[in-house]
């Protein structure tokens, strides 16, 4: 069965940072690219950033060089670190792979507010 949980989001002032942890079962997570998705209030999901080995990896343009993904292996974990944070990226975050499976967690709620 495959699992999709996201956590590491939260409340975080203008400037700060959150990093975002997605650990995953039911597929072979080695073998896959791995993506973060947002979804902002209102609009339709879309791709952050992407990583498919530790030397290949894909960020959205909004991004503007603030965000890191990574992953584990061994953990069947990608992480994303978010820094200097604006309240554009308030959204809810999402893991899934390339491509998305049916199946999506229940995402973690980052707000960016004073």
């Amino acid at each position: 069965q495959v699992q999709l949980v996201e956590s590491g989001g939260g409340l975080v002032q203008p400037g700060g940072s959150l990093r975002l942890s997605c650990t995953t079962s039911g597929f072979t997570f080695s073998r896959s690219t791995m993506n973060w998705y947002r979804q902002g209030p209102g609009k339709q999901r879309e791709l952050v950033a992407s990583i498919a080995d530790p030397g290949y990896v894909n960020y959205a343009t909004f991004v503007k060089r603030r965000f890191t993904i990574s992953r584990d292996d061994a953990k069947n974990t990608v992480y994303l670190q978010m820094n200097s944070l604006t309240p554009e990226y308030t959204a809810v975050y999402y893991c899934n792979k390339k491509p998305p499976l049916s199946v999506w967690g229940q995402g973690t709620q980052v707000t960016v507010s004073s």
